[in-house]
């Protein structure tokens, strides 16, 4: 494992960042990777962290936000060949560090139902799954 460093995205990281994206899979068929970085930035309660090896190549990401009580990860991502070297677990705690210093007391994330294979993950470092419903509506199509 190796000591990512840790920095807010800027503007010319969106190419690098959305490569990312899609390389992990993160793409949905109603997601516009590039709004939504571009979204994320534009607003005082968002951000996009990145995770910076060594050799100076951004190799993780994670989206951060909060309503003014629950914060939220989106977008967590580890670069597919380098995976399993600690970078999703620097890019949580990043993100938890985030959210702690605005003083967001709970995270939460969604996993969808064709990427369970990270929920092994996400236990590992301490979520837990919780019993709700999750519902939705499209305001804009």
């Amino acid at each position: 494992m190796f000591t990512l460093s840790i920095r807010c995205a800027t503007a010319d990281d969106e190419e690098d960042i959305v490569g990312l994206w899609r390389t992990c899979g993160l793409e949905t068929s109603h997601s516009d990777l590039t709004q939504d970085f571009r979204f994320a930035r534009a607003k005082p309660n968002s951000d996009i962290l990145v995770g910076v090896s060594p050799e100076g190549q951004i190799v993780g990401s994670v989206m951060v936000g909060h309503d003014g009580h629950r914060g939220w990860l989106y977008y967590v991502a580890a670069a597919p060949d380098r995976r399993l070297q600690g970078i999703g677990k620097q890019m949580v705690a990043a993100g938890e560090e985030w959210l702690r210093d605005r003083k967001v007391v709970k995270v939460m994330l969604l996993v969808r139902d064709t990427n369970r294979q990270v929920v092994d993950f996400y236990n590992q470092v301490g979520f837990e799954a919780v019993p709700r419903v999750v519902m939705q509506k499209w305001l804009i199509e």
